[in-house]
């Protein structure tokens, strides 16, 4: 089975990071978030993968999970910027090296409370679905 981790989250940072909505509301995109990093911000992964073949071509069902993440009172910055997320995101087109995209859908978000009180949290779900370009 071949896999997409790499181009499918290199194409997610890439359409995250060129909403200038977006961009303008936090501190930054990442896969991997460092330490001390100024809210709010929105994180990437993980990601799951299974296969989806179709006829003559090999697909792949993909469940991306983008975080949001606020330290502001209240859950409204925190909507705010999943709103651009999900604005960014859900039925857009996509281009994913080495892949056709033939769907990129919102499944599902939860907002959440941190451990620490003063954290915000929005975890949102996104089904792609693709099939290999070769």
């Amino acid at each position: 089975m071949a896999t997409a981790v790499r181009p499918l989250l290199t194409a997610v940072y890439e359409k995250l990071t060129a909403s200038a909505g977006l961009m303008a509301a936090v501190a930054g995109v990442y896969d991997e978030v460092p330490e001390n990093v100024a809210f709010p911000y929105v994180s990437v992964g993980p990601l799951i993968e299974a296969p989806d073949d179709v006829h003559d071509r090999q697909g792949l069902d993909a469940l991306l999970t983008v975080h949001v993440w606020s330290d502001q009172p209240g859950s409204a910055q925190a909507a705010d910027i999943f709103a651009a997320v999900d604005a960014a995101l859900d039925r857009q087109p996509l281009t994913v090296a080495g892949w056709t995209v033939v769907s990129v859908r919102h499944e599902q978000h939860q907002v959440l409370k941190d451990s620490d009180p003063s954290v915000r949290h929005i975890n949102a779900q996104y089904r792609v679905r693709l099939g290999r370009a070769d």
